[in-house]
């Protein structure tokens, strides 16, 4: 069972997505927050799976709740739900510590599946949204920042697009084996410990 808290400042959101997930076996909403210290009082006594987190709020906005919660509760994951698509958000809540961004106008059917993903330690990004990963690196002078080659980038990107091994092999005309050496080189050479870390890295860092 996925716990889940929505915190969203309009009460027709709330009651629509509570509406929503009445009849999803598999998750169980928790409660509601209006705003970011609503949220943190909320957590002070209820125990949680997944935040689905508004960014525009009063108080504290979604950006800086993302962190408190990362900072205090780090299991908790955190899904950004806004009617903002521009990429300065979306980088925004990412480096705060979100693991996924769902639009506003998405369907029911995608939320849910966006929940269940970022429960499971996957990343989920609204098809709909801009593609927040194919920016070119910025030139790192840096001595101490890993030297990728062009090729561990460009499955950086793929793998920062949601797409598993065999996907980035169509799309690089690559053998999976490739890709997975790609990928265990990457996560050797930033310090990640699974693809999240390399999409946090990819974040912190500007490659995307």
């Amino acid at each position: 069972m996925i716990r889940l808290i929505i915190t969203d400042d309009h009460p027709i959101i709330r009651d629509g997505i509570e509406t929503t997930l009445r009849d999803v076996e598999d998750i169980e909403l928790v409660g509601c927050a209006g705003n970011g210290n609503e949220l943190m009082a909320m957590l002070e006594h209820t125990g949680v799976d997944v935040i689905l987190m508004d960014i525009n709020m009063p108080g504290i906005n979604g950006i800086e709740a993302t962190k408190l919660v990362k900072r205090k509760y780090p299991s908790t994951k955190v899904l950004s739900f806004s009617q903002y698509d521009e990429k300065r958000f979306i980088k925004q809540m990412l480096k705060s510590g979100a693991t996924g961004y769902l639009l506003k106008n998405s369907s029911a059917a995608e939320m849910i599946k966006a929940i269940k993903i970022v429960h499971d330690g996957g990343i989920y990004m609204s098809q709909e949204l801009p593609n927040v990963f194919t920016d070119k690196p910025k030139s790192k002078s840096n001595g101490l920042f890993p030297d990728l080659t062009k090729r561990e980038i460009d499955v950086l990107k793929e793998i920062c697009k949601e797409k598993n091994t065999a996907e980035i092999a169509e799309a690089l005309f690559l053998s999976t084996n490739t890709v997975e050496t790609h990928r265990a080189n990457l996560l050797l050479k930033v310090g990640a410990k699974n693809t999240a870390g390399l999409v946090k890295w990819a974040v912190e860092n500007e490659i995307i």
